[in-house]
């Protein structure tokens, strides 16, 4: 069995650049050094040589990666594409549809500008347990403590007060007011419109279709860009459908072996037994691991950005040699 590694993207911009310097991005000094690494220890493989491979029709070759870049960011059009192309490397991108036709700012990526430009999370953290004060009279919610005692944990990469504020906003709330506190603190921390928000975020129709023109894929990232394991079944094969029908208006033709970015990593039995039947052949998730079984394509794990190094000459990560080393063990075993 052959070790996959999938990188997964975001944002990729100048750092210190543009309306919203704080938000977390991997810069482009650090994308080009991280595209050294990965050509040096790696093949890049298009997405569609790993669904053959799950389809038996070609093996993939040794310490095989893909590139991965999820949101539909303007940031994978204007920097990652053409860096990309002047290396010859195949990519694949997963943009909602609500982002890219709908020209609508996505929660999430309120909720990242919000943190962006505020520069004391504690005191956010406090105003947003204020605000969700005031759903109380409408709504049954836990009080503040019970909120911070479930939220305010660390996590890989966020200190507690912020993982409690994507999580209240993100899916530890109601959704009606979830949706309302994001609206609120957009425009109390951003104060941007979201019109004007949108378009210089996301990608265009005629963008998307460009990169597909040059040889890049591009897969399902929902329609509305929602844990897809909160939905009902119906209401799952609702977002599955429209995410195909999506990808029609974008490849011209529709889609069979598609690919399904879960949006925040969440899917459930039901999202596994509804993607095959739409054309689905492979399904990515957010558990940080190496591809070692193809056996299960609907639930792939995929590796972080910031879990590989940055500079061609930088020493072999321990990803990379887990790669190598669970690929020599299964030459061993066979």
């Amino acid at each position: 069995m052959t070790a996959v590694t999938i990188v997964m993207y975001h944002y990729v911009r100048p750092r210190d650049g543009g309306r919203y310097p704080g938000l977390k991005v991997r810069s482009v000094d650090e994308f080009e050094g991280q595209l050294d690494y990965i050509v040096r220890h790696y093949r890049v493989c298009a997405m569609s040589e790993v669904v053959a491979a799950v389809r038996g029709r070609e093996a993939l070759p040794p310490n095989a990666c893909l590139l991965t870049f999820d949101d539909g960011f303007v940031d994978h059009y204007a920097t990652v594409f053409p860096r990309l192309v002047e290396r010859g490397l195949p990519a694949s991108f997963y943009p909602p549809v609500a982002a890219i036709e709908g020209r609508r700012v996505l929660d999430t990526h309120k909720i990242q500008i919000i943190l962006a430009v505020t520069t004391d999370h504690r005191a956010l953290a406090e105003r947003l347990l204020a605000l969700v004060d005031e759903y109380r009279t409408e709504w049954v919610l836990p009080d503040a403590a019970t909120l911070r005692a479930r939220h305010m944990q660390s996590s890989r990469f966020d200190p507690p007060e912020v993982v409690m504020v994507k999580r209240l906003l993100q899916r530890g709330l109601p959704d009606p007011v979830r949706a309302a506190l994001t609206g609120r603190l957009f425009q109390e921390c951003v104060g941007v419109d979201e019109a004007t928000v949108a378009r210089e975020l996301y990608m265009d129709l005629p963008q998307l279709r460009t990169m597909v023109r040059q040889g890049m894929e591009v897969g399902g990232h929902g329609a509305a860009h929602v844990w897809l394991d909160s939905l009902a079944p119906a209401e799952q094969e609702d977002e599955i459908v429209r995410t195909a029908a999506f990808l029609e208006r974008v490849h011209g033709a529709p889609p069979s072996d598609w690919v399904m970015c879960y949006p925040f990593g969440g899917y459930s039995a039901d999202t596994l037994r509804l993607l095959g039947p739409a054309g689905c052949a492979l399904g990515l998730t957010t558990r940080v691991d190496v591809v070692t079984d193809l056996g299960s394509p609907f639930e792939l794990p995929r590796l972080d950005t910031n879990d590989l190094p940055t500079a061609g000459t930088a020493p072999v990560s321990a990803w990379t040699l887990r790669a190598g080393n669970r690929l020599a063990a299964s030459a061993r075993e066979h």
